[in-house]
């Protein structure tokens, strides 16, 4: 493990070189490419400097408690249980940082909601979700803005896309694709029964203008009228955009602003989540398994979790977690539930791992 932590530190110092060359510098896709990698192993080059730092100290104390100095011996062992203590987390701490970690845990994230099963009522309970997480958004100081929707008539979503910006947004938020299942009376409901629903989510790292190239050649620009509500100006000017990607075929709609170009900056940046999405699962087929089982068909079946308002209870299904707080989760109590799930996750990285 020590080898793999000095190997990793001087990578760290190496990158810290490279991203002050200005050549380097100058080359926008491969200045980010290392600043990325570098901010990826600071956390845990610090601590590998912690650790052997602790450890210098540990050997100094253990020295001076046999020493011949009887003063200087009670000192150093009446301070070395603590030192010791603090050696043992750093390690612990270690061993989880050397865990494989997800390269998009930084980046921000495209969130796609979609009413599946359920007609009208999936919708509402999308606008649900898309609430949701904008309270979770606010509790952790991000910035959410819908880059894309499809709003009905009583107030849900069909579709809805938003951009969540802030740090360590897609690792809080990754484990959140899938199909998210609600049972509850519906109010288009007239005779009292319990009704199942289900709408998908898609978590999508945002991706960076220098890792997908969009070349004008390749897209073509529709321009026509909003439709749905809006403001007067909405609909009645040529303000939404249809952009399609002539090499793939991947066709983004946004009219939720009244400006055409505001419109198309959110179509390109929609397209290219999806694209840089692509491009791993080309070279990774295990993340693209992965995504076709967060996504699935919008089935009823294919459940993560379930909502269940007669007895205000939230169960997800992958961490075997079940709470009664219905009410609070949904207004963005989310944590107790990513912890749970971040939790498992990483120890099953770490059993992987040997």
């Amino acid at each position: 493990m020590f080898e793999r932590l000095a190997d990793i530190e001087r990578r760290y110092e190496e990158l810290e070189r490279l991203v002050s060359d200005p050549a380097v510098i100058g080359n926008r896709r491969e200045f980010a490419k290392l600043a990325r990698e570098r901010a990826q192993l600071e956390e845990t080059v610090a601590c590998w400097r912690e650790r052997q730092r602790v450890a210098r100290e540990v050997a100094e104390h253990r020295e001076l408690a046999h020493g011949k100095d009887e003063e200087l011996r009670e000192l150093a062992r009446g301070d070395l249980p603590g030192l010791e203590q603090r050696l043992e987390e750093l390690d612990t701490t270690l061993k989880r940082l050397l865990v494989p970690r997800d390269p998009n845990d930084e980046r921000n994230v495209v969130l796609e909601i979609r009413a599946g099963t359920g007609g009208e009522e999936a919708s509402l309970f999308g606008a649900e979700l898309f609430r949701m997480y904008s309270r979770y958004a606010e509790r952790h100081g991000w910035r959410i803005e819908a880059l894309s929707s499809s709003p009905t008539g009583l107030g849900g979503f069909k579709e809805v896309i938003a951009l969540v910006q802030g740090k360590g947004a897609y690792s809080r938020l990754k484990f959140e694709g899938g199909v998210h299942r609600v049972q509850r009376v519906p109010v288009t409901e007239t005779q009292g029964r319990i009704h199942t629903s289900a709408v998908t989510v898609a978590v999508l790292p945002e991706a960076e203008d220098v890792e997908v190239d969009l070349a004008d050649k390749e897209l073509r620009i529709d321009v026509f009228r909003s439709s749905g509500p809006g403001g007067q100006s909405v609909n009645t000017t040529d303000s939404a955009v249809r952009v399609t990607h002539l090499p793939t075929g991947l066709v983004v709609t946004c009219q939720d602003e009244k400006s055409q170009h505001k419109n198309k900056a959110k179509a390109l940046k929609i397209l290219r989540a999806r694209l840089l999405e692509r491009a791993r699962h080309e070279q990774q087929s295990e993340i693209a398994a992965s995504r076709r089982a967060m996504v699935g068909s919008g089935d009823r079946s294919e459940k993560i979790r379930t909502y269940n308002f007669p007895q205000s209870r939230i169960t997800d299904h992958r961490a075997n977690l079940t709470l009664h707080t219905l009410e609070r989760v949904l207004d963005g109590e989310l944590d107790a539930i990513i912890d749970a799930l971040t939790t498992r996750h990483q120890a099953e990285a770490l059993e992987a791992a040997g």
